[in-house]
């Protein structure tokens, strides 16, 4: 590990806000279960990126190659 990583400022998992180091393994996550319960958070609805909601074209039936 470089030394100069302990000299970084700390950062906090965004799932339980415990500190993770920058070389940790799931980071930014402090495990890979914060990171699957981030996910889940996305995939559910829960968190959302703000603006209009993108307007997705119609998809071709598989006949029309």
């Amino acid at each position: 590990m470089p030394a100069d990583v302990h000299h970084l400022p700390a950062f906090r998992c965004p799932t339980c806000k415990k500190p993770v180091a920058r070389d940790a393994e799931a980071f930014p996550f402090c495990t890979p279960r914060c990171k699957l319960i981030d996910l889940g958070r996305w995939a559910s609805g829960e968190y959302a990126i703000p603006g209009e909601p993108a307007i997705i074209p119609e998809q071709p039936s598989g006949d029309e190659f």
